[in-house]
């Protein structure tokens, strides 16, 4: 029996596989205590830890403890002169317009921010070799009389030369025991002093907050008899057994919208659709995703409350427009919906658990996308009197009806995910109209087909029971690993010899990390450079495919880079007097998991939904729509409106299109002929 476990906001969704294929389970979310939240889906699931060879797990928990702040007191240790380094940032402004705009306060402050008399140059070279005879004694007193949970080293060049961060972190751990050591080398290789540290710190920061959570689940697993392998989602789409992810915890940063992705890729990919984008619209949230020839764009680098994060991640925009976003109007008289969210506890109105406010569930309620009698995630009731209540004030404030609220929140919520999709797709060269949309979430297949009017995107494709996808993604993810180095290699006679080079080094030190984590034979490879014109302040991320990756060449190379860049400012082959370099390079290793059953047919299959005409309001008016059980919509396509119910989500077909299951089990949405 292999699980998985995905904590979302909202609820914590479960996927079982074992010798019957797949079983899920949906239960709500408890923020206050998450690791509680895994053991309750096993219960409900009716799975005893004994009974498992595998348990794959998403969270949130390392953001969290960002955004709450509420990791370990750290110690950041940097290069003499550097000590301001977390202050000063870069000169960008989140506000560009707010004349009292200040910078957010730093994840360390000065006070536990401590230099260290070392200089390495970015060739490699010692300017200056680690002195700790003068210094060593103040530092080890003053670490050893603040009480941190941990310290992250960031030395100047260290990824060039990582010799005095080793020797640094080897002198702490000799006379500090049990003080949690974090080497920059250890979680980025790149350079820009900055982001490098930030990273650092991140990671050094929710290191013993991941470490606490993990232990607890790893003590009540062996409690229960488990003696299989537990592994934990990472932003860049891959897993690693949960040990590992303790070595670099910046790493599990955005886990859990990692795993949707890659369910959605898996699930979409049955049905030949490999050119997506990713909608993941849960209680809490709305993250979307471009899926380019079925993989995922990946970041070099994210930020998490403002602060950067310099390793691959999934690149995913959010915004906050879950089901639990709040419907409110500003100061200046306009309706908005999010990004404050109403959460799990209390949660919208319609949960019965004494919320107040109005929110997006809610107001699918009201217009009737959600019926009244449903039950949200299978079992939970839904108090459409009370979602009706909250939104009485604002529609006698603003004027308008309670349904004519609702349905105006819900457009806006469509409208600001249409912006989002923008950012990910038009914003980088890529023209939405060549992409599927794929909705999952509780939420997401609400908001499907108006997303995807808005964008002029003719296919949506709905995953079966969409709710559970992040969970169903845990087991669908291939084991990964990532290396990146900064190493400028210029594009002349020399650079295919040392780009393969450096391609190999990294390759074998993956391989060795991959042995060590007892991963699997079966090994497939990705490498991305970031290059540049010489002489440009910044990089463009290059794929290469894999035989230019085997044998490079200096024209292959060269082409690759204007490829992209052409892509992305529409020049680069007139630039062919410009030379270009390398600056930093990028290799993933990835053992893909056993063969992973569809999600088609769980669920769905004996759900009672009453087949009748119901009311719904949408776009301004009342209409009659069929609702029926989503396994009821057969291959020939039926027209809108249809409201489709399966165990884990709804789906709101509009006038105007047409739904029709396929072989794979997905529900496909078109736009009718006009």
């Amino acid at each position: 029996m292999k699980v998985g476990v995905e904590i979302g906001g909202t609820f914590t969704d479960l996927v079982r596989i074992d010798a019957n294929g797949l079983t899920i389970a949906k239960v709500p979310s408890t923020p206050s205590q998450p690791d509680a939240g895994v053991f309750h889906a096993l219960e409900v699931a009716g799975i005893a830890p004994a009974d498992m060879v595998e348990l794959a797990h998403g969270s949130t928990v390392a953001t969290n403890a960002v955004l709450e702040r509420k990791g370990a007191r750290l110690a950041l240790l940097l290069t003499e002169g550097f000590r301001d380094l977390l202050e000063l940032r870069r000169q960008d402004r989140e506000q560009l317009f707010d004349i009292f705009y200040r910078k957010p306060a730093a994840l360390v402050p000065r006070r536990d921010t401590f230099e260290v008399p070392e200089r390495m140059l970015a060739n490699g070279t010692a300017d200056r070799a680690l002195d700790l005879e003068e210094a060593g004694p103040m530092l080890e007193r003053a670490l050893r009389e603040g009480g941190y949970g941990a310290a992250a080293i960031c030395l100047l060049n260290s990824f060039a030369n990582p010799a005095h961060e080793r020797d640094l972190a080897d002198w702490l751990r000799a006379r500090i025991p049990g003080l949690r050591v974090t080497c920059s080398v250890d979680v980025t290789r790149e350079f820009r002093e900055y982001e490098r540290a930030s990273t650092t710190s991140l990671s050094a920061y929710v290191q013993p907050v991941l470490d606490a959570y993990l232990t607890r689940i790893e003590a009540r697993l062996a409690e229960g008899g488990f003696t299989g392998t537990f592994s934990m989602m990472q932003s860049n789409g891959g897993r690693v057994p949960a040990s590992a992810i303790r070595l670099n915890a910046g790493s599990a940063l955005l886990s859990g919208p990692a795993a949707g992705v890659t369910g959605a890729i898996r699930q979409a990919g049955l049905s030949g659709y490999t050119d997506i984008v990713t909608l993941d619209i849960g209680g809490t949230s709305a993250d979307v995703c471009l899926v380019q020839n079925g993989k995922p764009e990946l970041t070099r680098e994210a930020k998490v409350d403002t602060l950067p994060v310099l390793m691959p991640m999934v690149d995913i925009t959010t915004i906050g427009a879950g089901g639990g976003s709040i419907i409110w109007v500003d100061e200046g008289g306009l309706l908005r919906a999010g990004p404050r969210s109403a959460g799990a506890d209390p949660g919208p109105a319609a949960y019965g658990r004494g919320g107040t406010v109005p929110t997006l569930t809610d107001a699918h309620l009201v217009c009737g996308r959600i019926q009244p009698d449903a039950k949200l995630a299978g079992a939970m009731p839904l108090d459409a009197v009370a979602a009706r209540a909250v939104f009485v004030p604002l529609a006698a404030q603003l004027g308008l009806s309670v349904e004519e609220l609702a349905d105006s929140a819900v457009r806006i919520a469509s409208a600001n995910i249409v912006s989002a999709i923008r950012l990910v797709s038009t914003r980088r060269g890529r023209d939405p109209r060549d992409y599927a949309l794929v909705p999952f979430g509780g939420a997401g297949p609400l908001h499907a087909a108006a997303v995807a009017d808005a964008l002029a995107m003719e296919t949506v494709v709905v995953p079966p029971n969409a709710g559970v996808l992040s969970a169903y993604g845990l087991l669908a993810a291939d084991h990964s690993l990532y290396d990146s180095l900064t190493r400028r290699t210029r594009l002349d006679e020399a650079a295919p010899e040392a780009v393969r080079a450096t391609i190999m080094e990294m390759r074998q030190g993956l391989a060795t990390r991959a042995d060590g984590m007892g991963l699997g034979a079966d090994r497939h490879w990705d490498v991305t450079l970031e290059m540049r014109f010489v002489g440009q302040a910044f990089e463009i991320t290059v794929p290469l495919d894999d035989a230019l990756a085997e044998a490079p060449t200096g024209e292959g190379l060269r082409l690759a880079f204007e490829a992209a860049y052409g892509r992305i400012y529409r020049h680069g082959g007139v630039m062919r007097d410009r030379m270009a370099e390398i600056v930093s390079y990028r290799v993933g290793l990835h053992v893909p998991p056993e063969a992973v059953p569809s999600l088609a047919g769980i669920g769905g299959h004996g759900f009672a939904v009453p087949e009748v005409m119901v009311e719904v309001f949408d776009e301004g008016r009342r209409q009659q729509a069929m609702r029926m059980a989503r396994s009821s919509v057969g291959a020939t396509p039926r027209p809108g409106p249809l409201v489709l119910e399966d165990v884990t989500a709804t789906t709101f077909v509009p006038v105007g299109w047409l739904a029709a299951s396929d072989p794979a089990g997905n529900l496909i949405l078109r736009k009718a002929a006009p």
